[in-house]
């Protein structure tokens, strides 16, 4: 499998850094949990793709790029089953560094409660993993289910990845956002990047959830996608007389601009709560 190699200007790399993680040579914080980047690609609309199960490009070359440099930044690379279902994604780092060796690769997680995710020795994550240009990945089910497929499971475990099972052995398949960051802080993951989906997003901008979050890096394209894309769109907030309010907002922010698109970093500002689980 080729794929280009990604070049990330210095200067551009520099703009992005009060907004990382710790490079390695810094060492980690005590936190139980990782560092927290959540970083997406959005429409003028706030849309994610043109309709559910639709793979959609919204970012330009630049700032997929950066998209590139920010998985080399980060130990773990988080989406939703619905995006892996969607997208048949890599989950890798194609950016190219400056000693000329090979680039630091995330490990990929996929939230799949419901092990709904049915992949092959084709899927592309794996077949990355195993040319030795990607890791394969964790995958995340809810301890209520099934024992994974035997042959699935041999598969994932041959190339280095395996299954995490989550919650208690009860009816429940719903994920708590802090026990899945737990989770990947014990397998020695100090950082993590949450792409995708819309619903995963969506969850963890909650006002429980929003809290985890250290950094959000978000890619807006100049277009809209239209009625019935999916959209990010957390769960609405009320105040202490239960009147609407608005569902969160980002402080300290930073904008850079990367041709045609423009990326919005900054902090989530304190909120209140809400519900804290990924439906199944």
């Amino acid at each position: 499998m080729s794929e280009a190699t990604l070049t990330f200007p210095e200067a551009d790399a520099r703009k992005l850094e009060p907004h990382l993680p710790p490079r390695p040579s810094v060492p980690a914080a005590s936190s139980p949990l990782p560092f927290v980047t959540l970083t997406y690609a959005t429409s003028l609309d706030s849309a994610l793709a043109l309709a559910p199960g639709t793979r959609t490009t919204l970012s330009g070359p630049q700032s997929k790029a950066m998209t590139h440099y920010l998985r080399s930044r980060h130990a773990a690379i988080c989406v939703g089953v619905g995006t892996a279902l969607a997208d048949d994604p890599g989950l890798n780092c194609r950016v190219a560094t400056d000693d000329g060796q090979p680039p630091s690769q995330p490990r990929p997680i996929i939230i799949d409660p419901r092990q709904r995710w049915v992949f092959t020795e084709q899927s592309k994550v794996l077949q990355l993993a195993r040319a030795g240009r990607g890791l394969a990945p964790y995958i995340l089910v809810a301890a209520a289910g099934p024992e994974p497929p035997v042959e699935r499971k041999r598969l994932l475990e041959g190339l280095g990845g395996k299954y995490i099972a989550m919650g208690e052995d009860s009816a429940s398949f719903a994920m708590e956002w802090r026990d899945i960051l737990r989770a990947v802080k014990a397998e020695g993951l100090d950082s993590i990047m949450v792409e995708g989906g819309g619903q995963v997003i969506s969850s963890l901008l909650g006002a429980t959830n929003a809290k985890l979050i250290d950094s959000a890096i978000i890619t807006i394209a100049p277009t809209w996608l239209g009625g019935g894309s999916v959209f990010v769109a957390p769960a609405r907030r009320l105040d202490a007389e239960g009147n609407a309010v608005a569902a969160g907002r980002l402080v300290k922010t930073a904008w850079i601009p990367l041709g045609e698109d423009v990326v919005l970093c900054g902090k989530i500002s304190k909120i209140g709560p809400t519900s804290s689980l990924i439906a199944p």
